[in-house]
């Protein structure tokens, strides 16, 4: 069985109302997606689809643990997700035209003859959007278990160093502070 065929939802025998479904996401999943920076992804995506005449309206909870590189010290950092995402599909007699015209991003269109969904690029996506854009410890953990203190010593160095270095490109701009 193709791995990818998971990640397919027949939707055409499904009953009006809400229907639920859990996918247990692990690295294996991101292989047929490029290198990932993150590592140990232990992901539990929950959809629920409550599915109307003409459209679905779907939300995915997103819930696990994952590691990624710290951006102050570089080692890895283990993060839990947690996210929730609102999906809109609608069926349509041009999915293609209509999905380029559309601007919100939460609405997506199906031709009226597709039995399937394929959730797998939404799960993706959902995924790295749960992921902070700023990977470090939070201010009380600093010097931690997860922290490097070579680097943690090294970037306060740094900082020491660069608060007394007076830069000569700024000199002249103090005199604009207050015009007289």
């Amino acid at each position: 069985m193709n791995s990818r065929r998971e990640y397919e939802l027949a939707f055409v025998g499904l009953k009006p109302g809400i229907h639920a479904y859990e996918y247990k996401i692990t690295d294996r999943f991101f292989e047929a997606y490029q290198q990932q920076d993150f590592s140990d992804c232990q992901a539990e995506v929950k959809l629920f689809l409550e599915k109307n005449l003409g459209f679905m309206l779907l939300r995915f909870e997103v819930t696990g643990k994952l590691n990624v590189f710290c951006d102050r010290c570089g080692n890895p950092l283990p993060l839990d997700l947690w996210d929730e995402f609102h999906l809109i599909v609608k069926l349509v007699e041009d999915p293609e035209l209509m999905n380029q015209e559309e601007e919100d991003p939460d609405v997506y269109y199906i031709s009226r003859t597709e039995s399937h969904l394929h959730l797998a690029d939404w799960i993706y996506e959902f995924i790295n959007l749960s992921i902070p854009v700023q990977r470090m410890c939070k201010e009380d953990e600093i010097g931690g278990p997860n922290c490097n203190p070579e680097v943690l010593a090294m970037l306060k160095k740094m900082d020491a160093s660069a608060s007394q270095v007076e830069n000569p490109l700024w000199k002249g701009l103090e005199k604009f502070r207050n015009p007289e």
